[in-house]
Formats: structure tokens, sequence, C-alpha cells
């Protein structure tokens, strides 16, 4: 960190390269996202997929990196674990460049979203459309603030780089897990309704026979 600030110093810039922020975790780096909470972030930086309500961590680094080339990657790895492409893709509009539209487009895959460059004059948008696409994608979101707020990934206190990844991924699977015993307690409570209404129905007209 001396040497790197003696370099700044020397050299008269406030930048240098893998700049060092932190003592206790070395391979930390600032990482400029624009955020109005935040100009610069230090931490892990990530992105997940949720297909069928299930969350997949994708990319995980603590450099920072251009997220707009990784899709081709997740939409072939979902294929991998599906066997087949998704018929949607629902992202921001980020990942809408050339090369990723031109990916969906000769896979059959909606890259929902405005479309690139100035909009047409007689274009109609269908508002219907890119709501219900808006909606949905809000499930990224929700499954990053349940990460941070129920599973522990907003309260990372590990110092060792491969202790901070592994608290990362944990946090990803319990974020599953509660998903598995939501499923798992929904199913039961139909089988207990069913078995009820069941017994009640048999009941009633037991009941009504007396």
């Amino acid at each position: 960190m001396h040497q790197q600030q003696k370099q700044m110093y020397d050299t008269k810039t406030h930048t240098v390269e893998n700049r060092v922020v932190s003592f206790s975790r070395s391979y930390l780096r600032p990482i400029v996202r624009g955020k109005a909470k935040a100009q610069v972030e230090f931490g892990a930086k990530l992105d997940i997929s949720v297909a069928d309500g299930f969350t997949w961590l994708e990319t995980f680094s603590f450099e920072a990196y251009n997220e707009a080339t990784f899709p081709i990657e997740v939409i072939e790895r979902f294929r991998q674990r599906t066997g087949k492409y998704p018929q949607r893709v629902l992202a921001s509009k980020l990942y809408r460049n050339r090369e990723n539209l031109r990916f969906c487009k000769n896979h059959h895959i909606r890259l929902l979203g405005p479309a690139l460059g100035r909009p047409k004059k007689d274009a109609a948008p269908d508002k219907r459309q890119d709501y219900a696409g808006i909606c949905d994608r809000v499930e990224v979101e929700r499954c990053f603030s349940l990460a941070k707020r129920k599973c522990g990934l907003g309260l990372i206190t590990t110092r060792l780089e491969e202790t901070t990844a592994s608290a990362i991924a944990l946090s990803i699977v319990v974020l599953n897990l509660r998903k598995l015993s939501a499923h798992s307690l929904t199913a039961f409570g139909f089988c207990c309704s069913q078995t009820l209404s069941s017994d009640f129905g048999e009941n009633r007209c037991l009941f009504g026979r007396h």
C-alpha cells in the first residue's frame, strides 16, 4: 500500500493498478458502480440467474468486470442443465448489446427490452409485454434483497479470500433451501387440506344420512 501511495504521489495521479484498500483484505479492489448511495463499492461483484424460482450463482469476482460479456455463457449453462434453451431472457438494458441479441435471435430466444438505437416513428411498443417483463424481472432483485436480509449475504465478516467466497456461495445455497422448504410446506399443507376436506366431506354426508 505504501508503494502504491508513493507511486501516485511521484507521478501526481490518483489511480494505480490493483489498488489495495484494506490491510486485512488485500484482495479487495474498488469497484465504481455509480450508485446514488455510493459511487465506489468495496467487495465482491456477482451475477445471479433465476430459473423456476431457484437462484444460480453465475459470475463472481473481487475485480471489476463487464457484465454484458457473460449472458451467452449463462444461457449455455442453462441449456446444459435443462437440455434446451430458454424461451425468453429477462435482463436489464446493459445486456442488450449486438452480440447477445444476435445469439438470442439465432437460437430463437426472446431477449426482452427496448431495441437498440433510436426508436422508429411508426413503432408501437407493446407496453403490456414490457410491463410483464419488468414485473417478472423483479424476481432477480427480490432474490438479491432476500439473500442480503435473510441469508447472510449482507453480513459477511470473513477475512480470507477463500472463506469470503465460500460464505457468498453458502448464502445462495441457503436462499435455495428457503425456496425448497417453502415448496415442501406448501405441498404438505395442500395434502393436509385435501385429507381434511375429504374427511369432513364424509362426515357431512354421514350426518345428512342420519
